[in-house]
């Protein structure tokens, strides 16, 4: 199969338990929550996206042929510094796109592979590294993995029911509102909640506070 990307850089994972990592952000386009039109926002699942994962005219953005020729390009991005490769693939929704063969590539250009999930797709075997960040209002069928990140506040989810699912870490990371009152109220409510229940870890969007992608 051919691989979509909406834009592929290099830059230092800002979020969950992999926070400042050198990474290279592999961003596939599509999404299985929101079309990513304006006019469907209303009645999208995930109405907080902070995203653009429409089209593939995005930093490094294309169609891909093969998997090899999109590990390569990651490779490209990562260059020749020393350490282990690490790969953070996104979207959108990556498991519409992320198989088996992708996968394969990435290992054998020598990539440790993160991936960042809504959960409502099985993840495809081999990933070394699995988030799962749920959405109020989906039907989540992936609930192992490595990290649990909920966006809060949310509507619709009960945080402690997550926390019978299977993840070795379970993370809350406040609303990005785009007002500056709203993601104060967001930041509040993430403390509260954390501070009422240890099994909970506080994680911030790092990257943006740092001005990165």
């Amino acid at each position: 199969m051919s691989y979509a990307v909406k834009e592929m850089f290099l830059t230092l994972q800002g979020e969950g338990m992999q926070a400042g990592r050198r990474a290279v952000f592999l961003r596939f386009a599509g999404c299985n929550l929101w079309t990513g039109r304006e006019a469907d926002r209303a009645t999208a699942v995930c109405r907080f996206c902070d995203t653009d994962f429409v089209g593939t005219d995005g930093e490094n953005g294309g169609r891909f042929a093969t998997a090899e020729a999109l590990a390569d390009a990651a490779a490209r991005l990562w260059g020749d510094e020393h350490g282990r490769r690490f790969v953070v693939v996104t979207g959108g929704e990556p498991m519409l796109q992320l198989d088996g063969a992708a996968v394969d590539a990435l290992h054998a250009t020598g990539f440790e592979i993160a991936v960042e999930s809504n959960g409502t797709l099985p993840a495809t075997p081999g990933i070394d590294w699995l988030c799962i960040s749920p959405k109020a209002g989906s039907a989540v069928v992936q609930r192992t993995g490595d990290e649990l990140k909920l966006v809060w506040p949310q509507e619709g989810i009960d945080p402690a029911a997550l926390l019978a699912w299977d993840f070795a870490h379970f993370l809350l990371q406040p609303m990005d509102c785009g007002d500056a009152d709203a993601n104060a109220a967001a930041r509040e409510a993430a403390i509260a909640l954390v501070l009422g229940d240890s099994r909970w870890r506080l994680t911030l969007q790092t990257h943006k506070l740092l001005g990165l992608k």
